[in-house]
């Protein structure tokens, strides 16, 4: 009897020591990802209008504007600590999210190597977005402006890149399956890249057109679209949700080896 009972003992302790140790869902996880960033820079640039418009909306045209850059509402305190803060916690997750979608293509594109090797660039590109994102928050605009500028560059480019492919490898996936999500993802992803370029040009147009013409104006212009492309360049990610909407995120433990 007393055999049997540690048995059962022993059993129920490995059970439970197996049991993952935080789980949610993955819909939730994806949420939270994406807050933070949409927080922080929304807190910024209301504390950047509201105590240091004067500062954040300086240009060397000394014109008047009416919203700040984002460089230049994140490059102040407290906006700096802030923003720091949110993209700091937030780019663990967005590693994983990447990691996540390259082990999706590879087993959906294993036998199809020109989708294959999208899949691998598309991973670098998530690499290097995320990176130069870290990069160009933690370097801020009035530290050292050409590490700052050449970082948001290669995170305009590089997600730009990374948004062509995503909708090209999903446009494969619909055309070979017929799920009602993949559809659903596949459309939303194609709209939000349209959206994100038509605003990334409109950003160049009025950018160029500051610094050639000084008209007033027209910088608020080009920072109403640049929160546009940082917007949109979430919400494309938020996409996920309707890829791995009905999965998990699990930490837990390995498993020993086990002898019987």
């Amino acid at each position: 009897m007393v055999g049997r009972l540690s048995s059962s003992m022993a059993l129920k302790h490995v059970l439970e020591r197996d049991q993952p140790l935080i789980r949610i869902s993955f819909t939730t996880f994806v949420i939270g990802m994406l807050l933070l960033p949409v927080t922080g820079l929304t807190l910024s640039l209301f504390i950047s209008i509201i105590y240091h418009f004067e500062d954040a909306n300086y240009t060397h045209c000394h014109v008047d504007n009416y919203l700040p850059s984002i460089s230049a509402a994140i490059s102040r305190v407290p906006e700096l600590y802030i923003w720091r803060f949110c993209i700091g916690l937030h780019s663990a997750p967005r590693f994983l999210l990447a990691t996540t979608y390259f082990s999706f293509y590879r087993l959906r594109f294993a036998a199809a190597l020109p989708e294959l090797l999208l899949s691998w660039l598309a991973f670098v590109c998530n690499l290097v977005e995320n990176s130069a994102l870290l990069l160009l928050t933690y370097v801020s605009s009035t530290e050292d402006y050409d590490i700052h500028k050449g970082a948001f560059i290669a995170f305009i480019g590089s997600s730009t890149l990374y948004m062509l492919i995503t909708c090209r490898l999903w446009y494969v996936i619909k055309s070979h399956y017929v799920k009602k999500e993949e559809l659903m993802s596949f459309r939303w992803k194609l709209r939000l890249l349209l959206f994100n370029l038509s605003c990334c040009l409109a950003a160049a147009y009025f950018f160029r057109r500051h610094n050639k013409h000084c008209e007033a104006g027209v910088y608020t212009l080009f920072a109403l679209c640049e929160y546009l492309v940082v917007f949109s360049n979430m919400a494309f990610h938020t996409t996920s949700i309707l890829d791995f909407g009905k999965e998990s995120v699990m930490v837990t433990v390995l498993p020993e080896d086990k002898r019987y």
